[in-house]
């Protein structure tokens, strides 16, 4: 597999800063079930980009009830330089034994999957999980890079995903475990 996952390297970028800069088609959102705003990356994006978003959010959850974790949806992004966010709800880490590695690869695979039916080129990817909901980082960069190259594989769209990491713990395990893959 690492042959392939190498062939992977022009489709893969790792940067550090704020998602909420970022010149892409689509950020995604590290979201809650209600996918009403909260802490961490999730009020980031939700205050840049501005009440819109949080109503088009209250219309999605008011038609289908809450989003679960190991899923997304997709909205506009408001005042933000991308054209859509990807709200995908991650796992809380409840120790390991209640499906939280399914749930987490579920919210990044329902992202990927929603980019592809919306023909988004480039996507980029918060450390799901890791903050305010304790997912072990190194594990959840290992999950993180796993889903995604098994995703871009098979599927062309999107053509390019950015791992967008917040602190330098993260950075540094997305660089390493990416570095391994020899992507």
């Amino acid at each position: 597999m690492s042959n392939s996952v190498a062939g992977l390297a022009g489709r893969l970028e790792l940067v550090s800063g704020d998602i909420t800069r970022l010149q892409i088609d689509a950020i995604v959102n590290a979201a809650n079930a209600q996918l009403a705003g909260g802490g961490g990356v999730d009020g980031a994006i939700h205050a840049a980009a501005g009440p819109a978003v949080l109503e088009e959010c209250r219309r999605i959850v008011a038609a289908q009830g809450i989003c679960p974790a190991g899923n997304a949806v997709i909205t506009g992004a408001g005042r933000l330089p991308a054209r859509h966010i990807i709200h995908a709800v991650g796992p809380i880490w409840h120790g390991g034994g209640v499906h939280e590695a399914e749930q987490l690869a579920g919210a990044y695979r329902s992202s990927l999957q929603l980019a592809t039916e919306h023909g988004v080129k480039s996507i980029a990817f918060p450390n799901i999980s890791t903050g305010v909901y304790h997912y072990p980082k190194q594990a959840a960069a290992n999950i993180a890079i796993a889903t995604v190259c098994d995703y871009l594989l098979t599927h062309a769209v999107p053509g390019h995903v950015v791992f967008c990491c917040h602190d330098a713990e993260n950075i540094a395990l997305y660089r390493e475990r990416l570095a391994a893959l020899g992507t």
